[in-house]
């Protein structure tokens, strides 16, 4: 009986499997894109802000990775044991949201710490989605998904390099940020209404079928 309800599990698990990795294919396609933005754009940025070199590095690589890296762990384990739909939802629109707030920046410290929210907001984005996409493929074609997943790096980073340098050229700096970030929240809607979450591990063996993650 224990074994049928979770073989049951498992394929309402699978049921929308490419609709799901194509959302978090999208979602993780926005992170780099906000992620990378700010390289293109330092030029700009630098001269109209007045800001030194060392600012400039503090933006591009502190701000971010401080909270990106402190809250990775944290995030994961709520993930273990909260609805991981809501988290990469909520994590989607606050890393957005703050990539739009960069273009209302007017100093170093504005744009300091909108560069730290969106670090936090991209913490809570990976973990969870490949603990979704575990629950929503079998063994044998996990890894495939998992690498189709990653192929969200190279394409975010290219788009974000692209958009943000066009976006710049015609129109400027600030609304290359506000445009790609106000851009992401529909996807975060997508994200949260358009998911579910699955039985967890319910393509492994032993897994309970009750172990159903609660909502917020």
């Amino acid at each position: 009986m224990a074994r049928s309800m979770t073989g049951g599990a498992a394929a309402a698990g699978s049921t929308g499997g490419g609709k799901v990795l194509a959302v978090l294919l999208l979602a993780y396609i926005f992170n780099f894109i906000d992620r990378q933005i700010i390289g293109i754009l330092a030029v700009p940025i630098k001269s109209d802000l007045q800001l030194s070199d060392s600012q400039l590095g503090l933006m591009g690589g502190l701000a971010f990775a401080l909270f990106y890296t402190g809250l990775g762990i944290p995030i994961a384990w709520l993930a273990d044991r909260k609805s991981r739909v809501t988290i990469i939802g909520v994590s989607v629109a606050v890393w957005s949201a703050f990539t739009a707030l960069c273009g209302l920046a007017q100093n170093f410290w504005q744009l300091f710490l909108s560069r730290m929210g969106v670090g936090i907001g991209e913490a809570g984005g990976v973990a969870p989605s490949y603990s979704l996409i575990s629950d929503y493929f079998p063994p044998e074609r996990r890894a495939r998904a998992l690498a189709i997943f990653s192929f969200g790096i190279p394409v975010g980073s290219a788009l974000g390099i692209f958009f943000g340098g066009w976006i710049a050229t015609h129109v400027d700096w600030r609304s290359a940020f506000i445009i790609v970030g106000l851009a992401g929240l529909p996807v975060a809607a997508l994200v949260k209404f358009g998911l579910r979450d699955p039985v967890r591990g319910g393509f492994d063996s032993g897994a309970g079928a009750g172990d159903v993650a609660p909502p917020f």
